[in-house]
C-alpha cells in the first residue's frame, strides 16, 4: 500500500502536461451546488382552477320569514359528492331525489341563509330546481358557463354567460 505525502490544506498539486494530460478531469462544481434547492422554473404560468361559480335563481327560494334568496354559489362536485347520496334511503326509494341531495351538498351559499342543505333544495320552485340541475351539469361536465364570442358588427371580443343548455334558453 502506497501512501502519498501529506499536503497542507488548500495547497494545490501541480500538474504537468505529461503527468495529467490523458487523465479525465472532473467538471468544475456548479455555483448552485451550495444554493438552496427550489422548485424548477416553470416556463409557462399555470392557470388556477376555478372551483366556485356564482348563480342567480330565476324565481328564488322563499324562506319561512318570506325572504326571497336568489344569489348563490355552487362549487365543483367531487366523487364523494356523487357517491354518498346513493347510500341515502330517500334516493334508494326514489332515484329522482338524487339531484336534490346532490345539490344540497354542492350549493355553498344561497342569499343570506346560514346553511344550504337538501331540505332547502326540496322546497325550491321547480323552475329553480331545473335551473340548478342544468347549472350543475354545465360546471361539472363542461367545465365552465361562459363562452368567448366576437361581435359580428365591430369584431370586439367579449364573453357571454350561458344560462341554459336547452334550445331557447340563455
Amino acid at each position: 500500500m502506497r501512501r502519498s505525502a501529506a499536503r497542507a490544506p488548500g495547497s494545490a498539486v501541480p500538474q504537468t502536461a505529461a503527468a495529467g494530460a490523458d487523465l479525465p478531469h472532473p467538471a468544475p462544481a456548479a455555483a448552485t451546488d451550495h444554493a438552496p434547492a427550489g422548485p424548477p422554473a416553470d416556463p409557462a404560468p399555470r392557470q388556477s382552477l376555478r372551483t366556485e361559480f356564482p348563480f342567480e335563481l330565476p324565481r328564488g327560494y322563499v324562506d319561512d320569514a318570506g325572504t326571497v334568496h336568489r344569489d348563490g354559489v355552487m362549487r365543483l362536485s367531487t366523487a364523494r359528492d356523487e357517491l354518498v347520496p346513493l347510500r341515502d334511503v330517500r334516493v334508494q326509494e326514489n332515484p329522482a331525489y338524487l339531484s336534490v341531495v346532490l345539490l344540497g351538498r354542492v350549493i355553498t351559499r344561497l342569499g343570506a341563509l346560514p346553511m344550504v342543505h337538501d331540505g332547502i333544495v326540496e322546497n325550491m320552485f321547480a323552475s329553480d330546481l331545473a335551473f340548478l340541475q342544468d347549472f350543475y351539469r354545465q360546471i361539472n361536465a363542461e367545465g365552465h358557463t361562459r363562452a368567448a364570442v366576437q361581435c359580428p358588427h365591430c369584431s370586439e371580443p367579449f364573453e357571454v354567460e350561458l344560462g341554459g343548455s336547452r334550445l331557447g334558453e340563455s
